[in-house]
């Protein structure tokens, strides 16, 4: 080998239009989301997301409390949800119930889970929808059990009788329903339809619970918001793009 071709290696040509493909399918998924992501991050840093921000302080705090022995009733008097309870009772403690940790799970899973997720939809759909989605997705699943537990284990999507003893309590529903919200709001739309594949998936063979079964229904709740939104969203003109910034959205 001669001195001037010792030190030039030849680059491996790269497989015919694959990665150009992939790159631009993953541009077409979540470019726009992306783009919004991280020109707001860039212009305010955390303050672009104050509101996940304090529900990561608040999941914390309860955290923190509900593992004191003094504190531990008190966060089940005002943040706990049961299927036995009155249901109005249920309804007044369901908005804080998204907040509070659950005792079997790690509460890192439940920081990190808000932090992204929150972060985002705070980011693409403002504030107020965010709030909005979540609330909507935690009620869901707070409907849901009991009307699974109404319907019992005779059917699919019945539950048992002694799943109304269960606490349900937990971010979770809100972050699976935010997720479709905002995949579906910036059309992302396989991302959107991987989400509700694996919440089934979850259910059918790994999870056949409680949790898993509002974690459908929390989606089929944002689905049929996503779609009134749809029917309700203006006509554009041939050749305009659809706004799917997070600009337009008040917040």
């Amino acid at each position: 080998m001669s001195s001037a071709g010792a030190g030039r290696r030849e680059r491996p040509a790269a497989a015919p239009g694959g990665g150009t493909v992939l790159r631009r399918a993953a541009r077409a998924e979540w470019g726009p989301l992306l783009r919004t992501v991280r020109t707001a991050l860039a212009a305010s840093r955390l303050r672009a997301i104050p509101l996940t921000l304090t529900a990561v302080g608040l999941t914390l705090v309860f955290q923190f409390v509900q593992n004191q022995a003094w504190g531990y009733r008190a966060v089940q008097n005002i943040g706990s949800v049961q299927a036995d309870e009155h249901l109005w009772l249920a309804l007044l403690r369901t908005p804080l119930s998204l907040f509070v940790p659950a005792l079997d799970l790690p509460v890192w899973g439940a920081l990190a889970q808000i932090l992204v997720v929150f972060g985002i939809a705070e980011i693409c759909v403002g504030r107020r929808q965010t709030l909005a989605v979540a609330y909507l997705a935690t009620l869901a699943g707070t409907m849901y059990a009991r009307l699974g537990i109404w319907i019992g284990p005779v059917s699919p999507v019945g539950l048992p009788d002694s799943d109304k003893y269960v606490i349900d309590t937990g971010p979770s529903a809100a972050v699976v329903g935010l997720a479709v919200f905002v995949c579906w709001r910036h059309r992302a739309w396989f991302t959107c339809a991987a989400v509700a594949l694996a919440m089934v998936i979850e259910v059918v063979s790994i999870k056949n619970n409680l949790a898993g079964k509002e974690h459908i229904a929390a989606i089929l709740a944002v689905l049929v918001l996503c779609g009134m939104q749809e029917l309700g969203r203006p006509r554009t003109a041939p050749g305009d793009a659809p706004d799917v910034s997070g600009s337009a959205h008040p917040r």
